[in-house]
């Protein structure tokens, strides 16, 4: 029976989100991990989910970052463990040196929380099966630092790495200034890790993955996820 994890901080807000997305998925829950902890449970699938762990302070994730549960995370994605963070989980993930760059302040200096597009850049990841090349979903984001940036040798790597899984655009696909939500360099919604099995991004599809909730755009990745570790 596959299995996953869902790390807790305390600030965190979307770790229940998570918890439910994936259960739906996997057919039960996940396990709830307390920051704190110093072992990680063996499971097929690690959830660094959103929220504003540590209030944010400092810097966000940062303090997160140091937390005894994520040297855990880390050596078990190491290890190819899949693991996937959301928003603050995203920001966490890149201050923890799993995934490269930075999510600095939005360009507008203000919180965004709305709807938004995201062209699905490759579909042949662990997480991205579930959708096709080029596909356009629609899924919420809520965060005041999202604003990603690489520096210029970074921003090359993830390109010809074909390591951007998702970025913002328009209704129809477009790539545009005007479909940036948030400034993030070459519209930048998520990246992948070198070895494929860290994904991070800015949007939250787990909370768009029940019918009850205005839509099922975001199940589409729990549900490959589930189904690619259970084969």
């Amino acid at each position: 029976m596959s299995t996953a994890a869902v790390i807790v901080f305390p600030g965190s807000n979307c770790d229940r989100d998570m918890a439910v997305a994936l259960e739906a998925a996997f057919g039960h829950a996940p396990q709830m991990v307390w920051h704190g902890n110093r072992a990680l449970p063996k499971v097929d699938l690690v959830a660094v989910p959103g929220g504003f762990s540590y209030g944010d302070y400092l810097r966000s994730g940062a303090m997160a970052a140091n937390s005894p549960i994520m040297r855990e995370v880390a050596a078990a994605a190491s290890r190819g463990t899949p693991v996937l963070g959301i928003c603050n989980g995203f920001q966490v993930l890149t201050e923890c040196g799993l995934l490269p760059g930075v999510l600095m302040r939005n360009a507008s200096l203000k919180f965004i929380c709305r709807d938004v597009d995201l062209r699905v850049e490759r579909a042949d990841s662990i997480f991205t099966s579930g959708y096709t090349a080029g596909q356009v979903i629609r899924v919420p984001m809520a965060h005041h630092d999202g604003n990603y940036f690489a520096d210029p040798d970074t921003l090359k790597a993830l390109e010809d790495g074909d390591r951007v899984a998702f970025r913002y655009c328009a209704p129809d696909g477009t790539i545009s200034d005007l479909a940036n939500p948030n400034g993030s360099i070459a519209n930048i919604a998520g990246i992948f890790n070198e070895a494929g099995n860290v994904l991070g991004m800015m949007p939250h599809p787990e909370r768009l993955a029940d019918p009850l909730l205005g839509g099922t755009d975001g199940l589409p990745m729990f549900q490959a996820l589930a189904e690619a570790i259970a084969a």
